[in-house]
């Protein structure tokens, strides 16, 4: 055999090595786009609904299914005909927040905060520049809405989002505006980054943020900053409520609350709190 010929078989090896490779590295990225859309809603969705909001065809979405199915990643219900995030979803997610090793010791200091101001609790983190929210202390009153646990809100719209940006320089901040912009959610959020600046500025002063109904019409979260022993952001703990609770009046009150909670969370951490400027 020539060496011509050795050379051309050789190259038709690597080129369909490497066409696999890129078809296989597709297939998780469109596997992937599957389960976060999944995640998106309880209520579960068809599989045309999937081939739509997914962009790809009923075919492909199929296969995909069945293939995250078989390892149980995803499930069907056939009553509905609807598919489902699957339990092998939810143990690896586990993980995160296993990794995560100060979710359990933030128990007690979620369920301190819950009873003081009698709203629901929150532990949340900064994932790729979004809002993740680990854990949650129910409240004992009514409840309409709220994002759910493991649930991704944007920084700039959400009480503990706009916390820990007050922590980042005016560069930073630029930086995560650039790259997920300002949505408008409701009719009070804020969009404007010049708006968002003086905001952070009055974060920066009083040592606790306040979601005035900016992520949902009807809800107020006031939030404050865990941080770490180089006095960097860790996570960030809040308190969430109707608006009929959470009023004007009691707005100082429970930031106050929220802001010391989140210090002792801080110091149990072995983390710093800054010095607040009351100024």
């Amino acid at each position: 055999m020539s060496r011509n010929v050795i050379r051309r078989k050789s190259l038709e090896t690597r080129s369909a090595s490497e066409a696999d490779r890129d078809g296989g590295v597709q297939s998780v990225d469109r596997a992937l786009s599957i389960l976060e859309t999944l995640a998106e809603d309880d209520e579960g969705y068809r599989l045309s609904d999937l081939a739509v909001r997914t962009g790809l065809s009923a075919s492909t979405v199929h296969r995909l299914l069945a293939t995250l199915e078989s390892r149980r990643f995803v499930q069907f219900d056939r009553v509905e005909s609807k598919w489902h995030v699957g339990v092998r979803s939810f143990t690896v997610g586990a993980s995160f927040a296993r990794r995560r090793n100060f979710t359990a010791q933030a128990i007690p200091y979620l369920r301190k905060l819950r009873d003081l101001t009698r709203e629901t609790a929150n532990l949340a983190v900064v994932d790729d520049e979004f809002i993740i929210v680990l854990t949650r202390m129910e409240s004992r009153e009514i409840m309409r809405s709220l994002t759910k646990v493991g649930g991704r809100v944007a920084m700039v719209t959400s009480g503990v989002g706009k916390a820990v940006l007050a922590t980042y320089s005016d560069e930073d901040v630029g930086a995560v505006i650039r790259h997920h912009g300002m949505p408008r959610l409701t009719e009070k959020s804020i969009v404007r980054p010049s708006d968002l600046f003086k905001e952070l500025a009055t974060i920066r002063k009083q040592g606790f943020a306040v979601d005035d109904e900016e992520a949902e019409a009807g809800l107020r979260c006031v939030a404050a900053v865990v941080y770490n022993a180089l006095a960097e952001p860790l996570a960030a703990i809040s308190v969430s409520g109707l608006t009929s609770r959470v009023t004007d009046a009691r707005l100082p009150e429970i930031g106050r609350v929220v802001r010391e909670v989140a210090a002792e969370l801080t110091a149990a951490l072995g983390g710093v709190t800054p010095a607040v400027n009351p100024g």
